[in-house]
């Protein structure tokens, strides 16, 4: 069968995509080197200050794209108070940057592992996406006249939401495998079979939509899951809630619209695998209204590129890069469920310190 020019690149890219994820943060850290508006004075002290950086970023980004969300909902509460035990105190605007642009990098490298493993619906991610643009970029524009402690507040209202609900998800409905569980000689593998097989993605993997709605994806280890892409309402109205969060605080999409999908009935792994497309290109579209937008807002903060800390997003982007490509593997190899409770339980303790911290009292 024969294939077309775009298929055959699109297959030779996630064969290779190890090679292009690995040299985004090549070419990031150059760029940054060579261009970025450092102070005159940046020596080798400069840039290797933040070294430290790079082990606590790639645990948070291999924790948050295991379970499918924000990273910025670990790295934002990182920095706020851990980081100035180390070092010194970050404005907020400055923390929600750093913790973007981090993002931004770990989960769109975490989003080729998860399209290589046949685990992303592109039509629902599209959708998502569309709908979320205008309440990302609202949401990054208030973030320049708020005040701090009516933003430590709502990061914690955020990080408190995003833990009940991650304790209310059921993240082990619709196991991999279930749609063909009755058949033991159903397989993906290119023989007498009912499910997809797609000659243009890697190993037996493919997806197919029936005339009633249902979709039939198999993924790259030959599982298969039965699902439709109803519900758009409630997630339009999750991710829109999620969307003005993302580009407040730098994260709330991933968490609401994880829960969203799960309820609407999308395989857990696929639900996953999805929201990482959407997490991405939320967290890119906020990152740069974040560095470029504060001019746009009347009395807002002047931001600018001279004011990134590029000395330190050269060690949590590689990190987040990193932990982007591992999480597939994890998310496959262990109990999701028991990731999630970490995860949640964390949550909640960081949002009282957040109450805390606006209410004066830490």
């Amino acid at each position: 069968m024969s294939t077309s020019p775009q298929s055959r690149v699109q297959k030779w890219f996630l064969k290779y995509q190890h090679f292009f994820v690995f040299t985004a943060p090549v070419v990031f850290i150059v760029g940054v080197f060579l261009g970025a508006p450092a102070p005159g004075d940046a020596g080798t002290d400069y840039w290797l200050e933040y070294w430290w950086l790079f082990p606590f970023f790639l645990l948070g980004a291999t924790i948050v794209n295991t379970v499918g969300i924000s990273g910025s909902a670990l790295f934002v509460p990182f920095l706020i108070f851990i980081f100035p035990l180390f070092a010194h105190p970050l404005e907020p605007e400055t923390l929600v940057k750093v913790g973007l642009i981090s993002e931004a990098f770990g989960l769109s490298s975490s989003s080729v592992a998860f399209i290589q493993y046949g685990l992303v619906d592109r039509r629902l991610a599209l959708s998502l996406v569309l709908g979320s643009v205008p309440f990302v970029i609202a949401g990054a524009l208030l973030s320049f006249v708020i005040p701090e402690p009516l933003f430590h507040a709502l990061l914690g209202i955020a990080l408190l939401a995003a833990s009940y609900l991650l304790f209310k998800a059921d993240l082990g409905h619709e196991e991999p495998g279930a749609a063909g569980d009755s058949d033991p000689d159903v397989s993906a593998d290119g023989g007498d079979t009912t499910l997809p097989d797609d000659a243009n993605k890697l190993g037996p993997a493919g997806v197919e939509t029936a005339d009633n709605g249902t979709v039939t994806r198999v993924d790259r280890d030959g599982n298969d899951y039965g699902y439709t892409r109803g519900g758009y309402l409630e997630r339009f109205a999750n991710y829109s809630i999620g969307g003005v969060f993302q580009g407040l605080a730098g994260f709330g999409v991933g968490e609401l619209g994880i829960i969203s999908m799960l309820r609407t009935n999308v395989p857990v792994r696929v639900a996953i695998g999805t929201n990482h497309i959407v997490v991405a290109m939320t967290a890119v579209l906020a990152s740069l209204v974040h560095v470029f937008g504060g001019g746009l807002v009347p009395g807002g903060h002047t931001m600018d590129l001279a004011s990134t800390p590029w000395n330190m997003v050269v060690w949590t982007v590689p990190a987040t890069v990193t932990g982007g490509q591992i999480a597939p593997y994890v998310s496959t190899a262990l109990d999701t469920a028991t990731i999630k409770k970490f995860v949640g339980g964390l949550f909640a303790i960081i949002a009282v310190a957040l109450f805390l911290m606006a209410g004066g009292v830490a």
